[in-house]
């Protein structure tokens, strides 16, 4: 079981920036594929960025292109998600996964056995 913890949710006005953070204690993420999903009020969960175990492919959502960039430290064992230009949509719950491989449907959370506890984003407008 990998324990996958968030941390970096805020409230922040429309414009402004927040950069999120995923790690899992006591265990290693390098071998991992991981993705970033958010849930809005009343909503589904959505993908919105995943990137490979190396770093070497990143994906993202439409709505997220251009302004969010995902990234990785394997040496500091942790998953970033830095968010640009926020925008009242992006309010959310947003969610760390990972799984052993990032395959072709890295959108898909049924893809990823593990995830956390999500850190709360809330955007002003």
């Amino acid at each position: 079981q990998v324990a996958l913890v968030e941390s970096g949710g805020r409230l922040v006005e429309a414009g402004g920036s927040l950069t999120l953070s995923c790690t899992a204690p006591g265990q290693t993420l390098r071998v991992f594929g991981m993705g970033w999903f958010r849930q809005a009020p009343g909503m589904q969960r959505e993908f919105v960025s995943a990137i490979t175990w190396s770093g070497g492919s990143t994906f993202y959502a439409d709505s997220v292109k251009g302004r969010f960039t995902i990234s990785r430290d394997n040496a500091k064992n942790t998953l970033y998600l830095q968010m640009n230009n926020l925008k009242p949509e992006d309010t959310a719950v947003y969610y760390c996964a990972a799984d052993h491989g990032l395959g072709n449907y890295y959108w898909d959370e049924d893809e990823y056995k593990y995830w956390g506890q999500g850190t709360q984003v809330t955007v002003s407008s």
